[in-house]
């Protein structure tokens, strides 16, 4: 018996933010004072480092549970299962549903409840929960799915990774032009067919670093309203993931009994596309090898950061051929990864 991913679906919103858009904001430093340099310059400089043109928000009316109910259909539908057999909802989020400039977040009851609901499944045994682990929350989902189903628990369980992080992005910042809306889900399951889930690695670092993300006040310094949004010390991430990541990786490879050579995609998390190339250059570098071309597929140009959202997305859109020389095969090695708020790191090795 194998662990195995059956079925993938994403929503990717309609709504595009282009960089342009962001020419009229004013940015302000952290302290608040000003920035002597025109927007043009700033977003400039952010295209350069993230390589993010654009990215997606969702309509004012919806919420992270609607989004998370469209990438589930189209994954049950895609599988093609009786949802009524799901044992587990797992879902990936970090901020509940947040209505449109609303001040506070709703997570009760939990996103899984309401995407639960959302599908119309009967079934109370379908147990639905949260999971707030950060960007990598979507991984740590389907980890957790494979252990339901390795001992016994379960047999089918549907992961969403979901985030509305256009809700909660202080328009004050520089760093929210980073941060986009979106969904994927995936159906974890039992099957007879060779590879699945074979290895995966977590690892929570907060003795220094469990604040490097947190809910902090506006730049702002005149605005006194009662929200709060994502914060991050960029740099910081910066070294802490670049450190890290690659050592993951590698744990997480040597465990699962393959070869660097055998691996043919790492589908990282997308936050910064210098970060991401860094990280995964240094992995190969800890196996003596250049990173090889096409290894590593990007959506962050033209989808941003979406959070848990970004690495089910992106899967779905590979197998789905949305990604333009990009293709995963029957047999394939791959590696997820993700790094994030807690902090947090996890990877999988699977074999596709």
């Amino acid at each position: 018996m194998s662990i195995k991913i059956t079925g993938t679906g994403s929503f990717i919103p309609s709504r595009i933010e282009k960089n342009e858009d962001f020419y009229n904001h004013e940015f302000l430093n952290a302290d608040g004072s000003t920035i002597n340099s025109p927007n043009e310059i700033i977003v400039d400089k952010f295209k350069a480092i993230t390589g993010i043109q654009e990215r997606r928000y969702i309509k004012s009316d919806l919420l992270n549970s609607d989004i998370a109910f469209f990438a589930a259909e189209k994954t049950i539908a895609d599988a093609k299962i009786d949802k009524e057999t799901l044992d587990y909802i797992i879902v990936a989020h970090n901020y509940g549903d947040v209505k449109h400039n609303a001040e506070q977040s709703d997570t009760v009851p939990s996103i899984a409840s309401r995407v639960k609901h959302l599908l119309k499944i009967k079934n109370p045994k379908c147990v639905g929960y949260d999971l707030l682990f950060g960007c990598p929350g979507w991984i740590e989902g389907v980890i957790q799915a494979k252990a339901f189903i390795s001992s016994g628990i379960a047999k089918r369980c549907l992961v969403i990774g979901t985030e509305t992080l256009s809700r909660v992005v202080d328009k004050h910042d520089r760093d929210s032009m980073i941060y986009s809306d979106g969904a994927g889900a995936v159906i974890v399951e039992e099957s007879e067919e060779d590879g699945g889930i074979i290895a995966h690695e977590t690892a929570t670092f907060t003795y220094d670093e469990a604040h490097f993300i947190y809910f902090g006040e506006t730049n702002h310094p005149e605005i006194t309203d009662q929200r709060r949004y994502i914060k991050m010390y960029g740099r910081k991430i910066y070294e802490f993931a670049l450190t890290n990541v690659p050592l993951a990786l590698k744990s997480c490879l040597e465990k699962s009994g393959y070869g660097i050579n055998d691996v043919k995609k790492i589908l990282i998390h997308q936050a910064n596309e210098k970060m991401d190339e860094a990280i995964v250059k240094r992995f190969y570098k800890l196996h003596n090898m250049e990173m090889p071309e096409g290894i590593m597929p990007m959506t962050i140009n033209t989808l941003g950061n979406s959070s848990v959202a970004t690495v089910p997305t992106l899967y779905d859109m590979i197998l789905k051929g949305k990604l333009e020389n990009q293709e995963i095969n029957k047999g394939d090695v791959i590696l997820f990864a993700s790094v994030g708020a807690g902090m947090n790191i996890n990877a999988i090795v699977y074999k596709h």
